[in-house]
């Protein structure tokens, strides 16, 4: 559905979807749920009873007065003992009310805590499992806003709003039915007041729901936009950016302020409507109520009883107005959750999918057809095999298809058509997990995480020792520099490692590649962007993970591309050069030839780019 589209959808539609969404998760919650339920309907219960000995007081007095014919009626005189039984009974009443009221609270938001949980853990591996290409298009700011703040709110307004608003709408009916048998005309106030109130409220909660979502989707444009400027707070104070940012930061927090201010001047003004109608009602009953008291038909006590029931019956009108508001964006947040979940999983294993064995590292790339997701073709019938332990570098002008194509050995993506091959068995009809294991990839940019040097070592193989760690390391010639560090192995890195320098960050993703121990091992632009002592350091240790694996290196590196077994050159999704580096350097007219030329002219040895000769 468009974005379009979800504005104009009514709430009870966004509400459904937010009860569809928590529903599974309420299973195994029995237990708490029937506890909670049965102490709401004591709750209902003690409210009701509660004006009764109020009732016999004023009556008892009343008659020992002689303002009624009590004696007449069977209304006692009023003595200390029933005075004292009254009052302790009203203590009695409200102390079981608040006891009810006080369980099911706790009964429902251990129910509440423990759904949004679950609710969140469900979401977030749901976000692990969609595509890096969904990934990238789509705002990382407002996805966490959705994953922590929209569950959140859910949370919170189920116990302060739902259980709420459940109590008094059974409260609602029974109070009804009660009054109905003391006095039906006077009940039809009631009821044409709670007519009015759904009435009036079914606009206003349409457009509360719609304003509460703008309101949350520019929350969530805030955070990404948060997020981008204190991801790249470098770039952004060297160019002098922060006037920029700030101004499109106030921007967006000006328009997330108007409509929050919107969705609750909407709410305000449903309950100052619900406070008239409760007024009107409240003014019909006593000229009623009091009319029958002065022609008999009533006594004083069943007017306090009628009218106190009344007070109960119209709070819960009141509660409704104020909840309404509450509820209407919690369900613009659910439904925003129910979006994420609503994303379709692209990489999942097959309904017969299994464990792939141990490989020797044979990879086939079999007729693959692939497009860039859009249906713009980046890649058409391409065949390729590499045997185990053969080490083949990827070059071609940028756009070519080969981060892409290497992606596919990880199930990033999936090709159109066409199979991907570990040692003859496709990627797709073996699990992901076991996929993933037996490929390392390293990045250009080496990804680690606010975690102690060891943990994010250690990430290479989870169950691994220390002593397999640091073995890793010393293999990665990474040992020296840790050692150095405050506290070695246990220092806790910066943000993405920004605390080490980037030959510093490679070198410790080598390790962790080196620990995970795969036969495959895919490399990325890997010395990309580093200075000659770190490319040359972060070399041998690439030098240590080849070592018996098979590796496919796409680089601009003429050094790294010479030293590979084979080269492959790819041009708009075919391979246009295939052979051993020496064989097609010797030919004047390949285009290895000519770029290491071009290379050894500029004296660079990253000189491939995207407008590449061809």
């Amino acid at each position: 559905m468009s974005r379009r589209g979800r504005a104009n959808v009514p709430s009870q539609r966004a509400l459904a979807r937010s009860l569809l969404i928590v529903k599974p998760h309420l299973r195994g919650k029995a237990g708490l749920i029937t506890l909670g339920l049965v102490a709401l309907l004591a709750d209902v219960v003690f409210r009701v009873l509660e004006p009764w000995p109020l009732k016999f007081v004023v009556d008892s007095v009343s008659a020992s007065l002689g303002a009624t014919a009590g004696a007449a009626a069977g209304i006692p005189e009023a003595t200390v003992g029933l005075l004292v039984a009254c009052a302790s009974l009203l203590v009695g009443l409200i102390a079981l009310r608040a006891l009810a009221a006080y369980v099911s609270t706790v009964a429902f938001a251990l129910v509440g805590s423990r759904v949004a949980t679950e609710l969140r853990g469900r979401v977030f591996a749901h976000l692990q499992s969609l595509s890096p290409r969904y990934h990238a298009a789509t705002s990382s700011g407002d996805v966490v806003q959705r994953l922590v703040g929209d569950i959140g709110r859910l949370q919170e307004v189920a116990v302060t709003a739902g259980l709420p608003l459940v109590g008094n709408i059974v409260t609602l009916v029974v109070l009804t039915v009660v009054m109905s048998l003391m006095d039906p005309l006077l009940t039809l106030v009631v009821v044409a007041a709670a007519v009015a109130y759904l009435v009036t409220s079914r606009r206003s909660s349409r457009k509360i729901t719609a304003a509460s979502r703008t309101t949350r989707k520019g929350e969530g444009a805030l955070a990404d936009t948060a997020a981008e400027t204190f991801g790249a707070i470098r770039v952004v104070q060297a160019y002098g950016l922060e006037d920029r940012f700030g101004g499109g930061f106030a921007r967006g927090n000006d328009k997330a302020l108007t409509e929050g201010v919107r969705s609750r001047r909407l709410a305000a003004g449903l309950e100052r409507r619900t406070d008239l109608i409760v007024g009107v009602a409240t003014a019909l009953v006593l000229f009623g109520g009091g009319w029958q008291v002065l022609s008999g038909s009533m006594t004083p006590g069943d007017l306090v009883v009628f009218v106190a029931y009344l007070k109960l019956a119209m709070r819960p009108l009141r509660d409704l107005a104020k909840f309404t508001g509450r509820i209407a964006r919690a369900a613009a947040s659910g439904e925003r959750v129910a979006d994420l979940l609503d994303e379709p999983v692209e990489i999942a294993d097959a309904p017969h999918a299994a464990p792939l064995p141990r490989l020797r590292g044979e990879v086939w790339f079999d007729r693959i057809d692939l497009d860039d997701g859009r249906g713009r073709p980046l890649v058409r019938d391409l065949s390729l095999r590499i045997p185990a332990g053969q080490h083949i570098c990827m070059l071609g002008p940028s756009g070519a298809g080969k981060s892409t194509l290497a992606g596919l050995l990880v199930r990033t993506a999936d090709p159109v058509a066409g199979h991907v091959r570990l040692d003859g068995v496709s990627v797709t009809q073996a699990t992901v997990a076991s996929v993933r294991s037996a490929v390392s990839l390293l990045l250009q940019e080496s990804v680690l995480f606010a975690d102690t040097v060891r943990e994010n070592i250690r990430l290479g193989r989870l169950d691994a020792t220390d002593e397999e760690v640091e073995h890793a390391a010393r293999r990665a010639m990474a040992h020296d520099f840790v050692s150095a560090l405050p506290q070695g192995y246990d220092t806790v890195l910066g943000n993405r490692g920004d605390t080490l320098s980037g030959g510093q960050r490679q070198r410790i993703a080598i390790a962790r590649a080196l620990l995970r121990d795969a036969p495959v091992v895919v490399l990325d632009e890997a010395t990309t962007g580093l200075d000659p002592q770190s490319r040359a350091q972060v070399s041998a240790s690439l030098a240590e993970l080849a070592a018996g694996r098979t590796v496919i290196s796409i680089t601009h590196d003429v050094t790294q591309a010479l030293a590979a077994d084979r080269v492959v050159w790819l041009e708009d999704g075919r391979i246009v050069e295939d052979g051993e580096p020496g064989e097609l350097l010797a030919r004047s007219s390949s285009r290895l030839h000519r770029w290491v030329e071009r290379a050894r002219r500029a004296q660079t040895p990253v000189a491939l780019a995207a407008g590449a000769e061809r």
